[in-house]
């Protein structure tokens, strides 16, 4: 199922974590792996908490193109603060395309900010490798469960 406007909104409220340090990144960090290991994807997964790059894989069958749409893609979720997904999806759901420079860019689905309530947006977590509606889904429902595990 692809989500839409409300329901990736509803997953930015939903999906906001207690706290989050660099032994919850390796954990999430290693969930996604986990699970993409589990499906036969070819994943590459970041986490950054801050400015820091603190969990990175880059699983068989990805490149370094896959490093370049990770920093793009994570740079709308620090610019905007939402999930990449959910800045493309509004400027799509108005007839605008995003217009904001390609080069650093990329409001496609698989960045989705790390917020800790209370406290707001601690840094990223982003996946590349999967069409966009996948590597988002693949992000949040990781996320979901890493929330349900902690």
């Amino acid at each position: 199922m692809t989500p839409d406007v409300a329901e990736l909104e509803r997953q930015h409220r939903e999906l906001q974590l207690p706290a989050f340090d660099l032994d919850d990144a390796w954990r999430l960090g290693s969930l996604i792996v986990a699970e993409a290991r589990q499906r036969g994807l070819a994943v590459t997964v970041d986490i950054q908490h801050g400015e820091q790059q603190v969990f990175h894989a880059a699983l068989p069958g990805t490149s370094a193109d896959n490093d370049d749409w990770i920093r793009r893609k994570a740079a709308v979720v620090r610019r905007f603060g939402e999930a990449s997904y959910l800045v493309g999806e509004r400027h799509r759901a108005k007839g605008r395309s995003f217009d904001l420079d390609p080069v650093r860019y990329a409001a496609h689905g698989g960045s989705f900010p790390l917020l800790v309530r209370g406290t707001g947006m601690v840094g990223t977590v982003t996946v590349s490798g999967l069409p966009q509606v996948e590597d988002h889904l693949l992000v949040t429902a990781c996320l979901a469960r890493h929330l349900t595990e902690r």
